[in-house]
């Protein structure tokens, strides 16, 4: 049974603990565009797309989900490991020697979840695509799900993917952009411009849609519209608007925070505004 939005935001609570804590206890580590896509995550894996945390890497019969901007490794981690994927004391590991936690997703550590190694970024979108259109093939019905850092998508490489997609009728496909408006040398805006995200897809052929992906009920109801408008010929792209650092107060809308860790004081500061609610590893 698919959960409710009051559910899903305690577990969002939980992940965003384990995230400070994790990059907290290695003292390394991305968790501000960790906390900013923890609602997404938690949508997608808890109540929207169909998965199996029994996982195989073919991922037959079962939609499909590729982190394309690995550096938010701690949320996926957690997200995975909540989601029953591995035991959630795994997440004590998180880059530390021998770990298959590493700090950027890769495939030969055989880590239930990961289907990608995306420690360069770029490159997911094409992957995502090429999975798609291999479903298509087998006759799969089922879907591609992505996500992308902003700042990600200023790689030429999803440039081509991006026309490609329209071109070959991937319609199975829904690419999510997390549109927070920076990257690690500050604000978007000013390292290298995007200008109109939605504008540009639309242009390329997509059908874009617009979440505010720190809003429960509204990042669940645009993941399954989305999901009720594949197969029409397009693929899809959501402009996910959200806040780095998000359910921190002092890490929320800093590009600060795209890659430190928390010092003693900070993590307690940031712990007491996020209820523990599926209990700490």
């Amino acid at each position: 049974m698919a959960k409710e939005i009051k559910e899903l935001e305690q577990i969002a609570s939980q992940v965003r603990r384990d995230i400070i804590r994790m990059v907290y206890d290695c003292q390394s580590g991305h968790p501000g565009g960790s906390l900013g896509c923890a609602d997404f995550l938690v949508a997608l894996y808890f109540r929207v797309m169909k998965n199996n945390p029994d996982f195989k890497m073919d991922g037959i019969g079962e939609d499909l989900f590729f982190l394309s901007n690995g550096h938010i490794s701690p949320v996926f981690y957690s997200v995975l490991a909540r989601a029953g994927y591995f035991d959630v004391e795994e997440l004590k590991t998180f880059r530390k020697l021998n770990s298959r936690l590493q700090g950027h997703p890769t495939t030969h550590e055989h880590l239930p979840g990961v289907r990608i190694a995306s420690g360069s970024l770029g490159q997911g979108m094409s992957v995502a695509i090429g999975a798609a259109l291999s479903k298509k093939l087998n006759n799969d019905n089922t879907v591609v799900f992505s996500l992308h850092g902003d700042g990600e998508l200023q790689e030429g490489q999803n440039w081509e993917a991006i026309m490609f997609a329209p071109h070959n009728k991937v319609d199975n496909l829904i690419a999510t952009v997390d549109y927070n408006g920076q990257q690690i040398d500050g604000p978007t805006s000013q390292v290298l411009s995007l200008g109109d995200l939605g504008a540009k897809f639309e242009a390329f052929g997509w059908e874009v849609m617009h979440a505010d992906g720190n809003n429960m009920t509204e990042i669940v109801e645009t993941l399954e519209l989305a999901k009720s408008r594949t197969g029409n010929g397009k693929p899809i792209a959501i402009m996910m608007k959200t806040e780095m650092g998000k359910g921190v107060d002092f890490m929320e809308g800093s590009h600060k925070w795209h890659g430190i860790a928390p010092n003693d004081e900070q993590l307690a500061a940031g712990l007491a505004q996020l209820e523990e609610t599926l209990g700490d590893y």
